[in-house]
């Protein structure tokens, strides 16, 4: 096996979610692994567009890097692919959806603005969206305990501005069909948020990607398969191209 020889690894949490959700991987990778790399964790806060959050992540970046998103991160990664294809060496997707937003989405999604706006984030957190997180294991709770607390430190601008960029995200499937580099798509198998079609979708448009079912997760296998995870990401940074 062939070590990767670049040093740089983005990581884009999802909605929601700030540094802590990649905090046992990032530490392995910088700390740990036999080639440490520099990790970078940007917040998805900068703007209420993909495209806007994709410009200044890249403008914040060095020129050539490693790139993985999960969920909302996973879709801002795409429209960086989209943008910036050459100075992407290497792909990661996690539990993310290449697809524009449904009308049912979209009704949910404004639905959940106004909720938000009225002062109800922990409810619309509590009551739509960590439900669909997290498959049942002994560490849910406190998993659970851990994405409200990122919630609520983002807080209802964040949501606000973030839930109305995914409203008007882009379809990602020709950025997707024109993807060379090495390419990993891990996906938890009880994600019920952006469910197993999705992750075949995205590996029938990069065929030369590795498609990877993590056993035991829902839609953050970075915190509830951990080292699983970090294992996939670092065997994807040292794969052979």
């Amino acid at each position: 096996m062939t070590e990767f020889n670049r040093s740089t690894v983005v990581l884009l949490p999802g909605m929601m979610c700030d540094e802590r959700l990649f905090a046992l991987q990032a530490k392995w990778l910088q700390q740990e692994a036999h080639k440490p790399f520099n990790v970078i964790i940007p917040r998805l806060d900068s703007a209420n567009s993909i495209q806007g959050l994709a410009d200044k992540i890249l403008a914040e970046t060095p020129s050539f890097f490693a790139l993985c998103g999960l969920s909302m991160g996973g879709i801002v990664a795409m429209e960086m692919m989209a943008q910036a294809p050459n100075r992407i060496d290497r792909l990661a997707l996690m539990d993310t959806n290449p697809l524009a937003e449904t009308a049912e989405g979209a009704l949910r999604r404004n639905r959940q603005i106004k909720d938000v706006q009225s002062g109800r984030l922990k409810q619309v957190m509590s009551e739509e969206m960590k439900p669909h997180y997290l498959a049942d294991t002994p560490n849910k709770q406190a998993h659970l305990d851990l994405c409200m607390d990122m919630a609520l430190s983002l807080g209802d601008e964040v949501f606000i501005s973030q839930s109305v960029a995914l409203l008007d995200r882009p379809d990602q499937t020709e950025t997707l069909s024109k993807v060379r580099c090495e390419t990993l798509i891990l996906y938890g198998k009880e994600d019920r948020l952006c469910p197993p079609e999705r992750h075949h979708l995205m590996r029938d448009l990069i065929p030369h990607a590795r498609l990877v079912e993590v056993d035991g997760a829902g839609h953050l296998p970075p915190l509830e398969k951990p080292t699983k995870t970090v294992v996939h990401l670092y065997n994807w940074l040292c794969s052979e191209k």
